[in-house]
């Protein structure tokens, strides 16, 4: 059940991505990159940690990897439960590797801490 919501969410994060004109202007080489900010080593690992990324990828495996010819990217992380990780990982990917959409974070004080920084740089940010 959590896999098919996420890879709903993820469906949708694309498309919304893809049919922003604000967002389209900010992809960077033609790409939607999505990040999976999770925590891959602590407490809820197990609820959503390697479970997400494997979710994500199939979620844009059975788009075949685009949508409308625009190819999506899904970058992972691990905020390690910790809000300035997190905040310092999605700024990275933000402003470094130009990513479109932050998803997952299911830590509270890291969930805020990112989507300060993704509403600051206009970027879409989905909390489960």
């Amino acid at each position: 059940m959590r896999s098919t919501r996420l890879a709903g969410l993820l469906a949708g994060a694309a498309f919304a991505a893809l049919a922003s004109g604000t967002a389209q202007a900010q992809m960077s080489d033609n790409v939607i990159k999505i990040g999976m900010l999770s925590d891959r080593s602590g407490i809820y690992a197990d609820i959503n940690g390697e479970g997400s990324a494997v979710a994500a990828r199939l979620a844009a495996e059975e788009f075949g990897n685009a949508i409308n010819g625009t190819k999506i990217e899904i970058i992972v992380g691990d905020h390690q439960n910790k809000a300035d990780i997190a905040a310092n990982l999605a700024r990275q990917w933000i402003d470094v590797e130009k990513v479109d959409v932050v998803a997952d974070v299911p830590n509270s004080a890291a969930a805020l801490a990112v989507q300060g920084i993704t509403k600051d740089k206009k970027r879409i940010f989905l909390m489960s």
